[in-house]
C-alpha cells in the first residue's frame, strides 16, 4: 500500500497559535473601538457640515498670498536648521548607541536612552516646552524640531555604524590613531551615504512638522494658520493650506532627488 504524505507549511500547533493570535487581535480591536464611545449621530450630518465649510473656504483669497510668503520661508528655515542641529547631535549619540563603537555598557545604555527619550516625546510637546523657556518664535521651533529628530537620526546612523567594515577601523588604529581619529577617518567615510540619506529624509519629515508647531507659538506658517482659523477667515485658511501643500510637494521632490544622488 502506497503511503501518500501531504506537505504542509506549518504544523497544527503553529496554525493554532496563529489562529489564536489573529482572533485575539480582532477581539482587542473590537473592545478598543467599543470603549472609544464614538458618537455615530455626527456621521449623518458630517457631509452637510463639510460642504458648508468648503463653501466658506472657496474660493481662496489669493491676495493673501503675499502676507504668508515670509512665514512660509521661515517654516523652511526652521526645518533646515532643526535638521542640521539634529544631525550634528545625532552622530555622537549614534556612536554611543552602536554596539561596536560604544566605550562601555554604561555609554551604550546612555545612547539608547537618549534615542528612546527623544523619539517618545511628540514635536508639539517639545515646542510647548521651548516656547515656555524661550518664548514664542522660530528659536523654539528649531530646538523642538532638532531634539525630536535626534532619536530618529541616531537610531538609523547607529544601525549604519554597526554594519561598517571593522578592518578599516583596525587599519587606522594600527597607524597610532586614537578613538576620535578612528571615528573621523575610518567610520565617518563609511557612514557618509547613510548620514546624507537620513538627513534628506528627516528634512522632508521636518518640513511637515514645521507647519504645525506654529499652533503653539513656535513660529512658521502654523502661526498664520492658527490665527486664520481662530478669526474664522476661512478663505485665508484655504490659501494657507494650498501653500502648505505646495511646500510639502516641493520638499518631497527635493528629498527624492537628493536620495537618488547619494545611492
Amino acid at each position: 500500500m502506497t503511503d501518500y504524505r501531504t506537505w504542509e507549511r506549518r504544523t497544527p500547533r503553529q496554525r493554532l497559535v496563529r489562529f489564536t493570535l489573529g482572533l485575539l487581535t480582532i477581539v482587542v480591536a473590537v473592545v478598543a473601538w467599543t470603549l472609544l464611545d464614538v458618537n455615530y449621530s455626527y456621521l449623518t450630518s458630517s457631509p452637510e457640515e463639510f460642504m458648508d465649510l468648503f463653501n466658506r473656504m472657496y474660493p481662496p483669497n489669493m491676495t493673501y498670498s503675499g502676507e504668508i510668503l515670509s512665514p512660509l520661508i521661515e517654516t523652511v528655515h526652521i526645518a533646515v536648521l532643526g535638521t542640521a542641529l539634529a544631525i550634528v547631535l545625532s552622530v555622537p549619540v549614534a556612536l554611543l548607541g552602536a554596539a561596536n563603537t560604544t566605550p562601555n555598557r554604561a555609554s551604550f545604555l546612555l545612547g539608547k536612552f537618549i534615542i528612546s527619550a527623544s523619539r517618545s516625546v511628540n514635536v508639539i510637546i517639545w515646542a510647548l516646552v521651548f516656547v515656555i523657556i524661550f518664548g514664542s518664535g522660530a528659536l523654539a521651533g528649531v530646538l523642538a524640531i532638532g531634539l525630536r529628530s535626534i532619536g530618529f537620526c541616531s537610531k538609523l546612523i547607529a544601525e549604519a555604524i554597526e554594519e561598517i567594515d571593522p578592518g578599516q577601523v583596525e587599519a587606522v588604529k594600527a597607524t597610532g590613531a586614537n578613538s576620535l581619529e578612528s571615528a573621523i577617518y575610518a567610520i565617518m567615510p563609511q557612514i557618509k551615504p547613510a548620514i546624507v540619506g537620513v538627513s534628506t529624509y528627516r528634512w522632508d519629515i521636518n518640513v511637515r512638522s514645521s507647519t504645525i508647531i506654529g499652533f503653539v507659538g513656535a513660529g512658521g506658517i502654523g502661526v498664520e494658520l492658527n490665527t486664520a482659523i481662530n478669526t474664522f477667515q476661512w478663505q485665508n485658511v484655504l490659501t494657507i493650506l494650498i501653500a502648505i501643500l505646495a511646500l510639502v510637494v516641493f520638499s518631497e521632490v527635493v528629498s527624492a532627488y537628493l536620495r537618488r544622488k547619494v545611492r
